[in-house]
């Protein structure tokens, strides 16, 4: 129960909708309630409002853009997959020119050419989706068992009937789709011309067409490589970002206990420094201190505050707001923490002495602006003192690398836990927090600590234990899976795309092996040979690196809420995704072209 209508800076409450009431009402209801309480009871409630959010969003809002950007991606890969497919029906269909020509001699219509290729098209596909859903099956587990918290309710992440119908609903799909456009050409074939023939004559349309299928698929795969490579700078700005005290070697964790510390705050604040002491004497250990309140990156508790010479505001809400860190004197030793100006708490600043605070640069620019804020005075509203600042320390992310700017409390401040009031202690004696610097293996010297603990009262728990390097890289968990996921699509569509300009090379040389022949015959160098296959090749390359570049501008804005510090249209990682792309492109089609230029002028007269 609350001691009086105060609520702070406000509480959090969960309900249930009545059936038929939508979001909207219930919002439009509680602001009635809450104008009421506002005239009912100006002096607490004045200017205080409800703010309704769904459950559903509160948990999962968050990681929305980042499971479209996913979904895009796969279906980028989808795309690139079945446009890969359908270049090698097309180059198959090719070399079965001759054989569908006798069938149609022999009386097969049109119709059935279609469908029978179709068939084949489509049991191509449904053997590729039954691979995909194993193969999916098994990077799902494998990637949430590496990163379970990047995902909220990552337990339930498991492939279902749904899953099973949209992989049989988009392999027919995709089989009928890219199947068709084979399908349709070959049987426009023209039967005494085929005959004729010997079934490898080359047709321009279909090269335009196979052109075509490159230039999408090295599209898709550079607007994969460009967010792949936006995330990648990204996380690297996260990394070297300072979180403004030093993580490593720090391990925090929790003390509880099923009975008070002690009777009185005497006796709490007795138990605090046999602690410590216990704590400080486990060898490996650097520093310790005690902590109440806020938790870098992890917890968060404020205060409001007014400053002196200022009347104080009629409500809380009218105050300013800071975060509040009740450690002991170590704390800047185990945190490392830069101290600007002044002094850091110390061991005589205690229950018996006057009630100072250390506050960071950012509560000296809201208080007090460009002026010395030591030696001046700050007041608390709930704890009803006036406290002297006495040091100036560096501003911590509390909120998360990438996202603390962005709050709206960003004021800090450190007072001692001995001088918590009376009555606030025995709110926090019973779960306690703890920090500690230690040597090169942060994790080994936690037995010692629950064993000392446990020496001095055994009802005291040691529980929570997590090295601060861990919490930054958590607070970084669901980039580093965005990145990772987004690396092995755009290193699969490297792949395929790769696969597929190769394909279409080799079959381009193979049809013009007789044409390549007759150039040599007549005096043409190997090197003139293989500009002209690379020439060819490069026109498919530039196309779909422009048309990639084009589509990535337009669409990599949607992932510019998962990027810190690297604007979504970033230059440097246009450009080196575009040489890289291009790059891999053309040794693929250096192969094929550099094979051409080894053909013996006498054998690929007699190849036809």
């Amino acid at each position: 129960m609350f001691r009086d209508r105060r609520t702070s800076l406000g509480m959090d409450a969960v309900g249930r909708l009545t059936p038929g009431i939508t979001l909207e009402q219930a919002k439009s209801d509680m602001s009635g309630v809450a104008a009421h309480l506002s005239e009912v009871y100006p002096d607490v409630d004045k200017n205080s409002g409800v703010t309704l959010v769904s459950l559903k969003e509160n948990v999962v809002g968050n990681i929305r853009p980042f499971l479209l950007v996913l979904l895009a991606a796969v279906g980028f890969v989808l795309l690139i997959s079945c446009a890969n497919v359908a270049n090698l029906l097309l180059a198959r269909s090719t070399g079965r020119t001759r054989e569908l020509a006798v069938r149609t001699a022999l009386g097969a219509s049109p119709r059935r050419l279609v469908r029978q290729l179709l068939t084949e098209s489509i049991l191509l596909s449904l053997a590729g989706g039954a691979l995909g859903l194993f193969i999916a099956a098994w990077s799902t587990r494998a990637a949430i068992r590496v990163r379970p918290e990047a995902l909220p309710r990552a337990e339930e992440i498991h492939l279902d009937g749904r899953v099973l119908l949209f992989t049989l609903a988009a392999s027919v799909l995709a089989g009928i789709l890219f199947g068709l456009v084979p399908a349709f050409k070959t049987s426009r074939t023209q039967i005494h011309e085929t005959l004729k023939e010997s079934g490898r004559g080359g047709s321009g349309a279909r090269h335009r067409t196979q052109t075509i299928f490159v230039a999408v698929e090295m599209a898709l795969a550079l607007v994969l490589l460009v967010g792949a490579g936006l995330m990648v700078r990204s996380l690297a700005r996260l990394w070297n970002t300072d979180p403004g005290f030093d993580p490593r070697n720090v391990v925090s964790f929790n003390l509880a206990s099923s009975q008070p510390f002690g009777v009185t705050p005497a006796a709490i604040r007795a138990a605090y420094r046999q602690l410590h002491e216990a704590i400080s004497a486990v060898p490996g250990v650097r520093a310790v201190s005690l902590t109440v309140g806020s938790l870098p990156m992890s917890d968060d508790s404020e205060l409001p505050f007014w400053t002196e010479g200022e009347a104080k505001p009629p409500s809380q809400l009218e105050m300013k707001q800071s975060l509040f860190y009740a450690v002991q004197a170590d704390y800047l030793n185990v945190m490392k923490t830069p101290l600007k100006r002044g002094r850091f708490l110390t061991d005589s600043d205690n229950e018996k002495t006057p009630f100072v605070i250390v506050i960071d640069d950012q509560f000296a620019k809201l208080a007090f602006g460009d002026n010395d804020p030591v030696g001046r005075h700050v007041n608390f509203d709930i704890i009803n003192k006036a406290a002297e600042i006495v040091g100036v320390v560096g501003h911590v992310k509390q909120w998360g690398l990438d996202s603390d700017a962005t709050q709206p409390v960003q004021a800090q401040c450190y007072f001692p836990i001995s001088q918590v009031p009376d009555s606030a202690l025995s709110l926090v004696d019973h779960n306690t927090g703890a920090m500690i610097k230690t040597g090169e293996e942060p994790l080994s010297v936690m037995d010692s600590i629950g064993h000392a603990v446990a020496g001095l009262n055994n009802q005291i728990v040691v529980y929570g234990t997590e090295t601060m390097s861990d919490v930054i890289a958590d607070s970084l968990a669901a980039k580093r899976f965005a990145m990772v996921l987004l690396g092995v699509f755009a290193a699969l569509a490297v792949l395929l795309s790769s696969i597929g300009i190769y394909g279409v090379i080799s079959y381009v040389v193979g049809q013009r092996t007789h044409e390549i022949g007759i150039r040599m015959a007549l005096g043409a160098e190997r090197g003139s040979v293989l500009r002209m296959i690379l020439q060819q090749a490069g026109k498919m390359v530039l196309l779909g690196v422009v048309v990639g570049l084009a589509a990535a501008l337009a669409l990599t804005r949607l992932m510019a809420s998962m990027l810190f510090e690297v604007s979504a249209h970033d230059p440097l990682t246009f450009l080196g995704v575009a040489v890289l792309l291009g790059a891999v492109a053309l040794t693929a089609c250096y192969l094929p072209a550099r094979r051409a230029t080894r053909v013996d002028p006498i054998i690929a007269l007699r190849y036809e």
